[in-house]
C-alpha cells in the first residue's frame, strides 16, 4: 500500500504541503510529490482540493513458491552434553502449531557425537530429528552453524522455524534468515496460526514494551522466529514415542570458521543459569547498596538456586547485567521466584510473570510486586532476609 499523488491532476495549490506531519510531501517539477519520510498516515487524503492524492495497491513480486515448502522445525540448542530447555519447550508449542497445520513437527540437532540426545527430542514431541555431526560443530559457532543450518533449511523446506532467543540463537537466527533470504520476528513471546490464512502469527513487544505487535511473514519461506525462554511450558516427555533420525552430512572446512575458542570462563555457579533455575532470589533497589546483595546471593545458596535483579539495580552497576530479568533482561519461569526490595514495574513482571510461585518482600503494601505475588511480606527486606536464611538453615540442619 502506497499514497500517490496523481500529477496530471495536481494544480499546484500546496494545500497539502503543511498537512504532512512528517514533511513527506515536497515540490518535484512545479507538482506535489510524496517521498520515503510516508508513514501512510493518509493526513493528506483529505485535505486536496482536487483529489489528486490516493492510496494505491502494490503488486508485490514473489517468486517464491509457497507450496514447496512443508513442515514445523525447532532448532535444538546444547550446553555441552546436555540439550537447553528452550528447545523442549519449542517443541511443545511446535506440536500445537503443526497440527494445526497438518504438518510435521522436526527437531534440528547439531554438535560432535550427539546422536544420543535424539531420542530425547522425539520424546518431547519431534516426529523427526535431523542430526548434523562433526568435530567442527563441537562448539558453537556462528560460521559453522550458519552453514549447518541454512543448508537444512534449503535442501528440506520447512514451513516455519523456531529458535529460542538465548545468546546463542539470537546469534544465530538473523544470519541464517539473510543467508536463506526471509524474514525474522525475534523475542517472540506469544505463537498463534490466523485461521484464515494458515500463517503463523508472531506476537512480540514493541516500543519498550507498551504495546503487543503480532507479525506475519506472508510472502517468504520458512516463516522464521525466535522465541525467549521460559515462555511455554516444556512437555511431559513421552518415552515411548518413536521417530525418525536423518542424519545429513554437512562438513565446514576450518577456514570457514573466522573465530576460535580459546577458553570458558565460569563467571560464578548462580550467575548464569537464570534462564533454566528452579528457584530464583532477585533483588532490587529496595536492597539500598550493592553490599547488601550479599543476603541475596546467600539465600540463593541455601535454597540451591540461581541469584536474579531488577533493571534498576543493574543500572545502578550492583549486579552485572547477566543478573536481569524482565523485559530488557531474561525472561525465567521457575518453581519458586523471590523479588527482594523489586517495586514490580511492568517490564520487570513481564520477565517472570510465569513463575509457578512468586514470594515478594516490599516495604510498601502497594508495590505492584505484592499485587502479583502468591505470598507477600511487608517489610524491611533488611529485616527479613536474615530472619529467613536462619530459619532455613535450621531446616537444613
Amino acid at each position: 500500500m502506497t499514497i500517490k499523488v496523481n500529477s496530471a491532476e495536481c494544480i499546484s495549490c500546496g494545500v497539502c504541503l503543511p498537512a504532512c506531519p512528517f514533511g513527506a510531501i515536497v515540490w518535484q517539477s512545479d507538482k506535489a510529490y510524496i517521498d520515503e519520510r510516508c508513514t501512510l498516515c493518509g493526513a493528506c487524503l483529505e485535505v486536496c482540493p482536487v483529489n489528486a492524492i490516493a492510496r494505491e495497491d502494490e503488486a508485490r513480486e514473489v517468486s517464491i513458491d509457497k507450496r514447496a515448502y512443508s513442515g514445523v522445525w525447532v532448532y535444538m540448542e546444547r550446553v555441552g552434553d546436555r540439550l537447553r530447555s528452550v528447545g523442549h519447550e519449542l517443541l511443545g508449542q511446535g506440536r500445537l502449531l503443526a497440527d494445526s497445520l497438518q504438518e510435521e513437527l522436526s527437531a534440528v540437532l547439531i554438535g560432535d557425537d550427539v546422536s544420543g540426545l535424539a531420542q530425547e527430542t522425539i520424546a518431547s514431541g519431534a516426529d523427526r530429528v535431523y542430526l548434523v555431526e562433526g568435530a567442527e560443530y563441537a562448539h558453537y559457532s556462528t560460521d559453522a552453524y550458519t552453514k549447518a543450518l541454512a543448508e537444512l533449511i534449503n535442501l528440506y523446506k520447512p514451513s516455519v522455524v523456531l529458535l529460542g532467543a538465548t545468546t546463542d540463537g539470537r546469534d544465530l537466527a538473523p544470519r541464517v534468515a539473510g543467508r536463506v533470504g526471509t524474514g525474522l520476528t525475534a523475542d517472540c513471546t506469544g505463537l498463534g496460526i490466523q485461521v484464515e490464512t494458515g500463517l503463523v502469527e508472531w506476537t512480540r513487544p514493541a516500543f519498550g514494551g507498551n504495546i503487543m505487535a503480532t507479525i506475519l511473514c506472508p510472502d517468504h519461506r520458512p516463516q522464521m522466529g525466535s522465541v525467549r525462554p521460559k515462555v511455554f511450558k516444556r512437555p511431559v516427555p513421552n518415552l515411548e514415542r518413536t521417530g525418525e533420525i536423518v542424519r545429513v552430512p554437512i562438513r565446514v572446512e576450518a577456514s570457514e570458521i573466522r573465530t576460535k575458542l580459546l577458553e570458558v570462563i565460569q563467571v560464578g555457579a548462580t550467575t548464569l543459569n537464570l534462564e533454566e533455575a528452579e528457584i530464583i532470589v532477585s533483588g532490587g533497589r529496595g536492597m539500598g547498596k550493592p553490599e547488601n546483595f550479599a543476603l541475596i546471593e546467600e539465600l540463593a545458596e541455601v535454597l540451591g538456586g540461581a541469584v536474579g535483579a531488577s533493571r534498576a539495580a543493574v543500572d545502578a552497576g550492583w549486579k552485572h547485567p547477566l543478573h536481569q530479568v524482565g523485559q530488557t533482561g531474561k525472561t525465567v519461569g521457575p518453581k519458586i521466584y523471590i523479588a527482594c526490595g523489586i517495586s514490580g514495574a511492568i517490564q520487570h513482571l513481564a520477565g517472570m510473570s510465569s513463575s509457578d510461585i512468586v514470594i515478594a518482600i516490599n516495604k510498601d503494601a502497594d508495590a505492584p510486586i505484592l499485587k502479583a505475588a502468591d505470598y507477600g511480606i511487608v517489610g524491611d527486606v533488611m529485616e527479613v532476609l536474615p530472619v529467613m536464611l536462619e530459619e532455613l538453615r535450621k531446616l537444613r540442619s
